[in-house]
């Protein structure tokens, strides 16, 4: 589009609002005031239409990380549903379950809380505006914008247009957002980051990142079936020995269970539905019992980042920092991240008021943020787990046993750094792998359910007259080759019924795009085994809905 674009100008452009990118614009006005100078002009970009509305975690609350962003906040109204007060660990066989007699040190919650991480940021969200920090949500951030070199800012994506790509009457034209340092904190496998990790060679020398699909449902039960604060987790059933990954169960306020499945997108099997296998696992007697009878409130899906800390990239370039979700911030043994994107967001804000005051926004002095955050406490928690996840590459007893020599090695293993394959590569053609498909489970629209009914209770929203956000840069690969080789997986992965083949006029069959369903998980542009679909945002405000998630 030709027309010419506002401009807005401020200190420091953060992209995300999620709890890395809050907690930086927080931090950054709060330190300026305890150092004595003039705090940055802080701008915040969200794609959601609320800040909050795309935020979905399990989540288990590590305070370590909101006690240093606001260490008085047990004294304000937060809202967590409750501190951790039981938690056991279960091994799942079809009809069965056997308590873990012991739990590791690393892997207990006492001291942490249940959290509706969609409740939580929106009250960080509150926290900023307090602090007369600029929040614009509903702005979609699709390209950085860089001169000789220097990231220099974002521009946000225009609105308004039509699927061919022509201007609608409502057309708007994005916004170009100049900024002195930006900070992207874009979430898991965002199109910025993903855009900047690549043209930079930041993960050159780095393991690849691996990834879970996580499914998520919440559920409002009969009264006294799942206390507040009690924390299930299980691992074994309804997934193959092959596959990384297990399920939870988290109590929280009003009767409501959160219930979730995570599953490796390393795993062999073509035909994996984390969705699928989420509904498999509620026909437990075990997990049917606490559910049994009550009410579907919401559902929600995420790509999560477990590579570790071996996967981090480097974390900077000339005019810009990446955080949180974005670089894996996440502690995979503990699936638990929050307070690690938390601190990330810290250690960028002081990175960047230093590199404001010294008038130097070079990759060498932004630099000093990887050497904060490696030293600290997130980058100490991320190393004493720097090779937990890569063993389970060859199997549940494979990484178990590894598991094992980590802990009585300090971590470490039977060496420093355990080398990992991207996922993709892990995945299995149909002619290799013997096992039998998974079984499709029993829906009965009640408890076991459809993705479209799962879909339908995530509230996402799409303008159907804009061009589709899920690129395909090789359309007629999906009818030939990896319908041969894979059986369309992009049917499965979804956990949101995007991708659907369909019957073609000429003959044959041909990829159809559902896109309006699309819950902006990220499986796809993961699990795609030949690395030709795309996520790139939509117009501003779209997407999932989530409440109470």
């Amino acid at each position: 589009m030709a027309e010419e674009r506002e401009r807005l100008e401020v200190d420091v452009a953060i992209v995300g609002g999620g709890p890395a990118g809050l907690a930086a614009a927080i931090h950054l006005v709060r330190e300026a005031q305890r150092r004595g100078v003039e705090p940055p002009a802080v701008a915040v970009l969200e794609k959601a239409e609320e800040f909050g509305a795309h935020s979905l975690s399990g989540a288990i609350l590590d305070p370590r990380g909101l006690d240093a962003l606001i260490p008085d906040w047990r004294n304000q109204n937060v809202p967590v549903e409750a501190e951790v007060s039981q938690e056991a660990m279960l091994y799942l066989t079809e009809t069965g379950q056997y308590k873990v007699p012991w739990l590791p040190p690393m892997m207990q919650h006492h001291g942490s809380f249940v959290v509706s991480l969609q409740k939580l940021v929106a009250w960080l969200a509150t926290q900023a505006e307090s602090l007369e920090i600029n929040l614009f949500p509903g702005f979609a951030a699709v390209a950085l914008l860089r001169e000789d070199g220097r990231v220099v800012g974002v521009r946000t994506g225009d609105r308004g247009i039509d699927k061919r790509g022509n201007a609608r009457g409502n057309f708007e034209p994005g916004y170009e957002v100049r900024a002195r340092i930006t900070l992207i904190c874009d979430g898991v496998r965002g199109n910025l980051s993903q855009a900047l990790i690549r043209d930079a060679g930041l993960s050159e020398g780095k393991n690849p990142q691996l990834y879970n699909g996580g499914a998520k449902e919440v559920w409002r039960v009969p009264d006294g079936r799942f206390a507040p604060g009690r924390v299930l987790h299980t691992m074994g059933w309804p997934l193959r020995s092959d596959t990384f990954g297990g399920a939870f169960l988290y109590g929280m306020q009003a009767n409501l269970v959160a219930v979730g499945l995570v599953a490796g997108l390393d795993s062999p099997d073509p035909r994996l539905n984390v969705q699928e296998r989420l509904q498999e696992l509620k026909t437990h007697p075990y997990i049917r019992a606490i559910l049994d009878g009550g009410e579907l409130v919401s559902y929600g899906a995420k790509a999560i980042p477990e590579g570790g800390y071996w996967a981090i990239p480097r974390l900077a370039v000339d005019g810009a920092m990446l955080l949180g979700d974005a670089v894996g911030m996440l502690n995979s043994m503990r699936l638990k991240g929050i307070h690690l994107a938390m601190e990330s967001g810290m250690a960028a804000a002081e990175t960047a008021l230093d590199a404001l005051a010294a008038d130097d926004v070079s990759a060498a002095r932004l630099s000093a943020y990887e050497r904060r955050l490696k030293d600290g406490p997130a980058g100490q928690e991320l190393y004493k787990v720097r090779n937990f996840r890569q063993p389970y590459q060859k199997g549940l007893v494979h990484g178990m046993i590894h598991t094992a020599l980590q802990f009585v090695t300090g971590g470490r293993g039977v060496r420093e750094r355990y080398p990992a394959v991207e996922d993709h590569h892990r995945r299995a053609r149909l002619s290799e792998y013997r096992r039998p498909a998974p079984a499709t489970p029993p829906y009965d629209g009640k408890l076991i359910l459809d993705r479209m009914t799962d879909v339908y209770h995530s509230a996402t929203r799409h303008e159907e007259n804009q061009p589709a956000h899920l690129l395909v840069v090789d359309p007629d690969l999906c009818r030939t080759r990896c319908r041969e080789e894979f059986g369309n997986p992009c049917e499965k992965f979804c956990p949101a019924g995007v991708y659907e083949m369909i019957k073609a006029e000429e003959g044959g069959v041909k990829l159809h795009l559902n896109f309006s369903n699309c819950v902006h998980c990220k499986i796809c542009d993961i699990a795609d085994p030949y690395g030709v679909i795309f996520w790139v945002p939509p117009e501003g405000g779209e997407g999932p809905r989530y409440k109470s998630t």
